[in-house]
């Protein structure tokens, strides 16, 4: 309990530090180059399945794919953890390419917090609702090793948002999203129910079909959707 408290609390604290600082310096620029990436990253948020509906909480489950699918495969996953980046620039393209877009494979994506920053990142990527997610998550993954890196809670914060912004949202709206204490709460209780309740200790992790797994190459995760697709 007291590391949520502490966890939210720095959620709240850093977002407001940052707003006092970036009135301070110039506002964040966007270049051809970035807005390109910013349209070329938020296509893919069209897959989103439109009828999922927010828990009671007000938190969608960011799927992709079918709702007839077969097979589902869950990931656990933090915007923080260099594996789960690995997966994302490597295994999921081929797994999105060959089961999601074929109908095969209904695709769940959750969050997992095993740290502050990881949290910041998710409410970003969630700032704008499910449609624009997984665009959203492909920048953040993308650019991991840049705005993960360092120590200062702020900077961090501040390079979330330029990321927001570079996805087309606006300073205002950025703002309300990191500074949201009860989404924050809410998250942060989703995230501890789900991970105890399939078992997750690590990330990446999959649940496939209701049976947890551990990070696999596509080879070996290819494997277990065929013989599951084939019973």
């Amino acid at each position: 309990m007291m590391n949520r408290i502490m966890m939210i609390g720095a959620t709240v604290l850093v977002a407001s530090a940052g707003v006092v600082l970036l009135q301070a310096e110039r506002a964040v620029a966007q270049t051809a180059t970035e807005q390109t990436q910013a349209e070329e990253n938020t296509e893919t948020t069209t897959d989103a399945a439109p009828e999922e509906m927010p828990n009671e909480a007000g938190i969608y489950e960011m799927t992709l794919g079918s709702e007839d699918a077969k097979v589902t495969v869950m990931e656990y996953a933090s915007f923080t953890c260099p594996h789960c980046a690995s997966f994302h620039e490597s295994t999921f393209k081929e797994l999105k390419a060959n089961y999601i877009d074929t109908g095969k494979v209904r695709f769940v994506y959750r969050d997992v917090y095993f740290d502050r920053p990881g949290l910041w990142a998710a409410m970003v990527a969630r700032c704008d609702g499910p449609d624009r997610f997984f665009g959203i998550a492909d920048m953040l993954f993308n650019q991991q090793r840049d705005w993960v890196s360092g120590s200062d809670p702020v900077a961090i914060a501040d390079k979330l948002r330029k990321i927001g912004k570079v996805a087309g949202m606006s300073e205002e709206k950025l703002e309300a999203c990191l500074t949201d204490a009860d989404k924050a709460e809410a998250l942060y209780t989703w995230f501890e129910a789900n991970t105890e309740a399939d078992g997750v200790t690590s990330t990446p992790s999959l649940v496939i079909n209701g049976e947890t797994h551990g990070n696999m190459s596509y080879a070996d995760l290819s494997e277990l959707l065929e013989k599951e697709l084939a019973e």
